[in-house]
């Protein structure tokens, strides 16, 4: 679609999503039920026993999906309005895909206690808080505090959703490739909180060999120079301490991640990399290499985040059957070991792995479903 078909169907249709009841009000009969004096008995209930509100109300199906707007993948800091599309969109995805009613909020608060404290009070509304675009080190902070302080599950997508899908995509490649997986040596451009979360979760599925790389270099343990989350991810990573830019630490690799900006892989850059290398250039709209100059170079899987070519590797395959496993298994948080075990039924969807089929498309069968199942399964 052109940007004028986007934009003239979004005004239409005044944005993505709607507040509907599930109730109809034809009679005096069916206002009292559901409004006065109806209504008081259910605040009663609620009083004497606090729990039945997510059975008596829309809470139990409802989560936020908040964001600041300081740190869109693919733009950077557009500001909290400019970051409303992105939440309402995934909202209207949360309850077209899975049935959840999700609310898309933007606050305008950059100091990350005040933010923190802004959705701990609004926290009794939802059954689950989905964090979005918020920019890192901050966002690691938010999510820490909140994951103790409420107990509702606190999800930041960029980081988990990401990292999840880029695990199973990356457990196909590797068989197609013919690769041992824990022996791969992986380059993640983008030290941020996709970087950071994917690193951290290819570790704990067994890949030892990581270099995280950013506009400075490569990140190396004892570099007081980067922030704390990186600081803690080079104490895991780089266990050779190579130093220098993307073109000096991607020589001989395996695989490139790709979780930052347009246009900065080269071709160049792919031929010095080993036999057979995965390029994974997830950023949009704009990837880090176009897959044509990719393939031209010798990369044998390629991945995008978009949905022009194959392979599409994004946290959409994850957050909708994530979110509403925990809202149905009424779980409170999202571990290493789900995260694993979503990225291995992703994988799994897909029988026979192949260049151009490393990952299942989001049309592609019930991953809803699969993914939800895994949940649910997981907190038995």
């Amino acid at each position: 679609m052109t940007k004028e078909e986007i934009l003239k169907t979004r005004e239409s249709a005044h944005g993505l999503i709607s507040i509907n009841s599930n109730f109809n009000i034809e009679n005096k009969e069916d206002l009292s039920q559901i409004y006065t004096p109806g209504v008081s008995t259910v605040c009663k209930e609620v009083e004497h026993c606090p729990e039945s509100i997510k059975k008596l109300t829309s809470i139990g199906n409802s989560i936020a999906v908040i964001t600041d707007g300081t740190a869109v993948l693919g733009f950077g800091n557009i500001g909290t309005l400019a970051g409303y599309p992105i939440v309402e969109a995934k909202a209207s995805v949360y309850n077209q895909l899975a049935g959840v009613n999700a609310i898309p909020l933007c606050v305008d608060q950059m100091d990350k206690d005040e933010l923190i404290k802004t959705i701990k009070s609004i926290a009794n509304s939802f059954s689950g808080i989905h964090l979005e675009d918020i920019k890192a080190p901050e966002c690691f902070y938010i999510e820490e505090v909140l994951k103790k302080e409420l107990n509702i599950p606190v999800y930041h997508d960029d980081q988990h959703g990401t990292a999840i899908a880029v695990l199973a995509a990356l457990y196909n490649a590797t068989k197609v490739v013919k690769k041992d997986f824990e022996s791969l040596k992986v380059v993640v451009l983008g030290a941020g909180a996709s970087g950071i979360a994917t690193a951290k979760l290819l570790k704990e599925a067994g890949i030892d060999n990581i270099i995280l790389v950013d506009r400075k270099g490569s990140l190396v343990c004892g570099d007081t120079d980067l922030n704390e989350p990186q600081q803690e991810i080079a104490k895991i990573t780089n266990p050779d301490k190579l130093k220098g830019s993307l073109e000096d630490v991607i020589k001989n690799s395996d695989v490139f991640i790709g979780l930052s900006e347009g246009n900065v892989l080269t071709y160049d850059m792919i031929k010095t990399m080993g036999k057979d290398p995965i390029i994974f250039a997830l950023a949009n709209p704009t990837p880090e290499v176009k897959p044509e100059i990719a393939k031209e170079a010798g990369a044998a899987v390629i991945a995008t985040g978009g949905p022009a070519y194959p392979n599409q590797v994004n946290n959409i395959l994850v957050f909708p059957g994530l979110f509403k496993g925990l809202l149905e298994a009424n779980a409170n948080d999202v571990t290493y070991d789900l995260m694993l075990s979503i990225a291995k039924k992703l994988a799994s969807l897909v029988d026979n792995p192949k260049p151009n089929k490393v990952i299942p498309g989001v049309f592609e069968g019930n991953i809803v479903d699969a993914v939800s199942e895994t949940v649910r399964l997981n907190f038995k």
